[in-house]
């Protein structure tokens, strides 16, 4: 789906889960990637998994959290590939999963410093020279948790919150510089995520079976079809791929 041939994607938190499938699918439609994730081994073994199926892409470790290293990742795929056409802001996680009144401040600020701060810095990183190249493409991997709260989750709610007001603030800043921005609710996907949240047993979100789980390739391919111009229309938007007419977009039953 979609023909990425030439442009340069970075995907963050891509050592796994959603990130790992986007990276296959994106390598697929003809992409190049800079893969990134604090572990940098598992993201190495996603680049190589994209090469050895004939797409091209490397991988470095890289905590989103710090803006230096970010602003350093971002430097090396310039000088690697020449430009950044795209980044997948998919970098998260859910700890602590706890009510307010039981959670520990270290965990919760860690929370926001990898999900909201983490996810700026790298929208941070790329903006010079997307602008400078005339336009690029931002997914936000968002969440329903960014319009819902759900109990135990306030630290992961507070996160995507925050991320869904940035993708709001960078449209109405940058749209008419050519910045296409997306933020993107994958919905309840089979991940390791899914492992901890039904681990936990709080909220209802723990009580999903696993076999009713939207499948990782899903949002991957819709990843790719939000880096295409086919997405032009949907700029500045926040949606849900539980949306039947976006759904349709990508061929998929609806819901």
């Amino acid at each position: 789906m979609g023909d990425l041939a030439g442009k340069v994607i970075i995907v963050t938190g891509a050592s796994r889960g959603i990130g790992e499938a986007a990276a296959l699918a994106l390598g697929k439609a003809g992409a190049t990637l800079m893969l990134t994730a604090r572990d940098g081994k598992l993201a190495g073994d996603v680049a190589k998994a994209v090469v050895a199926a004939g797409g091209r892409a490397t991988a470095r470790s890289c905590d989103v959290s710090d803006y230096a290293a970010t602003a350093a990742l971002v430097a090396e795929t310039i000088s690697q590939f020449g430009r950044v056409d795209a980044l997948v802001n998919n970098a998260g996680v859910i700890e602590p999963i706890a009510r307010i009144e039981d959670s520990d401040p270290a965990a919760w600020a860690r929370n926001i410093e990898i999900n909201l701060i983490g996810a700026y810095n790298a929208v941070r990183a790329v903006l010079p020279g997307m602008i400078g190249q005339g336009g690029g493409t931002i997914v936000n991997v968002s969440s329903g948790a960014a319009i819902r709260p759900l109990e135990g989750w306030s630290a992961y709610c507070t996160g995507k919150a925050g991320m869904h007001m940035m993708t709001r603030a960078i449209h109405l800043e940058l749209a008419e510089k050519g910045i296409r921005v997306f933020g993107f609710q994958p919905g309840t996907t089979d991940t390791d995520m899914q492992v901890l949240i039904r681990a936990s047993g709080i909220n209802q979100i723990s009580q999903i079976p696993r076999g009713n789980l939207t499948p990782v390739a899903h949002p991957a391919a819709a990843i790719v079809y939000l880096c295409t111009p086919a997405a032009d229309d949907l700029n500045g938007q926040e949606f849900s791929l539980r949306d039947d007419a976006f759904r349709a977009r990508l061929n998929l039953e609806t819901v």
